[in-house]
């Protein structure tokens, strides 16, 4: 689904990505984890054209994304959405207008077929009936909920989440990992989720990628990375720091 090449990234004179290389298969959940300021983030907004590597190319089902414009990036964002880490609800709007907001950008306007199809991303979130409230009056958890409908509603076949559990209690972060995971068994689709929280990234990957220093130090399964007698991968699952910092 998304191949990174040698991907390198400065930015104020810092070394973000450092060559990194990566591949997701379609149809899999990838975690990617790593300390803070390790530059997931900075990662997950390359594979969608919102930021442009130094160096390296990024591949999305076989097309080179790099140099595109806008409009010719627009066609590969339909194949890719992404739910940013506070959820970016539009405050002004309702939660249907949230939803609803990238069919509008796209030329819908039928409302019947609007409001059929936030209906079912209500459904699909567990949040059937909200359509009329404003982003104010929703709990952490519902923002998130109503940030990623909007993300799929368009149907992508790839979905990065963007510290999807920040903030988040852990009762409602855990009904966040299974609405991940059910997205991924509903609509087959390929998930890539950054994540500080080694709870979530077992909870559900299928595969984890460890960003360490701006390259992937570590690419296996979660038993894999359980099981690894790397001193730094120990200290890192214990929360024990290395003396090495960030």
């Amino acid at each position: 689904m998304i191949a990174l090449r040698s991907l390198r990234k400065t930015i104020e004179q810092q070394k973000i990505l450092r060559g990194v290389d990566l591949e997701i298969s379609s149809g899999e959940t990838l975690a990617i984890i790593g300390r803070s300021g390790a530059g997931k983030s900075v990662l997950l907004k390359h594979m969608v054209g919102l930021m442009e590597p130094d160096a390296g190319e990024i591949w999305v089902q076989g097309q080179n994304i790099i140099g595109l414009n806008e409009r010719q990036l627009g066609a590969i964002r339909k194949k890719v959405g992404i739910l940013f880490q506070g959820g970016a609800l539009f405050d002004s709007m309702t939660v249907e207008g949230n939803i609803a907001f990238p069919l509008r950008e796209a030329g819908e306007r039928d409302p019947k077929v609007l409001r059929s199809k936030v209906s079912e991303m209500l459904e699909v979130m567990e949040m059937e009936g909200q359509e009329d409230k404003m982003p104010e009056s929703l709990s952490g958890g519902m923002k998130k909920r109503v940030g990623l409908a909007r993300a799929i509603i368009r149907r992508p076949l790839c979905v990065l989440y963007d510290e999807p559990t920040s903030g988040l209690d852990p009762v409602v972060a855990d009904s966040i990992n299974r609405l991940i995971r059910r997205l991924q068994k509903r609509f087959g689709m390929t998930s890539v989720v950054v994540t500080h929280d080694m709870k979530s990234a077992f909870d559900v990957a299928d595969r984890i990628a460890y960003l360490h220093e701006g390259r992937i130090y570590f690419n296996g399964t979660a038993n894999q990375l359980q099981q690894s007698t790397d001193p730094f991968i120990q200290d890192s699952l214990l929360g024990r720091s290395d003396g090495r910092g960030d």
